[in-house]
């Protein structure tokens, strides 16, 4: 069946979704969510986008963009071809890491941008990861305090409709408690190393964690890849079983 063209938008501006294949996390340290923001800025110069938002999440990446001369599709190919060939080398494997096709939504109205806006930032705080926008250092919120990096002068130009001080509305309405539901996506909050132990010790039945090393092939990587459906990365699962990276990601 032929994919569905996508929905053009008649101001240039999308709500971005980027997704890792199969739910996988793109991300296993902060060493990755830096690497992955210096290709998000660098093609951001290059490929002449105005960017007004971002959030890096565990498994996917929320982007808020105008396109102008190149288009949003070229944007994102470069984000995410220069990413993965880091990733891979990195961390030694291979094939894919984003989901081949995008998500994408027009906004063609300054109601909804300020709607897609708020509902970037506030994701971390829907996924119960923080309590406040303000506390999660991966998304734009704090860029918009600081006025730097992203393109904050479209945002604050409609908040000055509502305030004489732009800054400090866009603080009010970007934590404004709202039932917003734009590009959707189950999140799943991050175990904590204790919770994933005692799992491993209730599943596996073993007295100790490192039992987990002699358990056979088929028990082990059961027990991983439900580790890893229930939201733990590879570096947390090697921190705590010290099975190998290659062990946990082919599970």
């Amino acid at each position: 069946m032929p994919r569905a063209a996508r929905r053009k938008s008649e101001t240039g501006i999308y709500h971005i979704m980027l997704r890792g294949v199969n739910k996988q996390d793109l991300f296993e340290d902060d060493t990755d969510r830096l690497e992955f923001l210096q290709h998000l800025f660098r093609y951001k110069q290059l490929s002449d986008i105005d960017l007004y938002a971002y959030c890096l999440m565990s498994n996917h990446v929320h982007l808020l963009l105008k396109e102008k001369q190149q288009n949003t599709s070229t944007y994102v190919k470069q984000i995410s071809s220069s990413y993965v060939y880091y990733f891979n080398s990195k961390y030694a494997r291979n094939g894919h890491l984003f989901q081949e096709r995008y998500k994408s939504e027009p906004v063609e109205d300054d109601d909804y941008f300020l709607i897609v806006l708020r509902y970037i930032h506030q994701n971390p705080v829907k996924a119960n990861i923080v309590s406040s926008v303000e506390e999660y250092k991966w998304s734009s919120y704090n860029d918009y305090l600081k006025k730097k990096r992203i393109n904050f002068e479209l945002a604050l130009k409609l908040f000055k409709n509502y305030s004489q001080d732009p800054l400090q509305e866009f603080i009010r309405y970007n934590n404004l408690k709202n039932q917003d539901e734009c590009l959707e996506i189950k999140t799943i909050k991050p175990k904590s190393d204790d919770q994933i132990r005692e799992t491993i010790l209730y599943m596996g039945n073993f007295k100790h964690v490192n039992e987990i090393q002699q358990t056979e092939k088929e028990k082990r990587n059961k027990l991983m890849r439900q580790l890893k459906s229930e939201g733990a990365s590879i570096r947390q699962l090697q921190r705590i079983t010290g099975l190998s990276y290659k062990v946990i990601r082919e599970a």
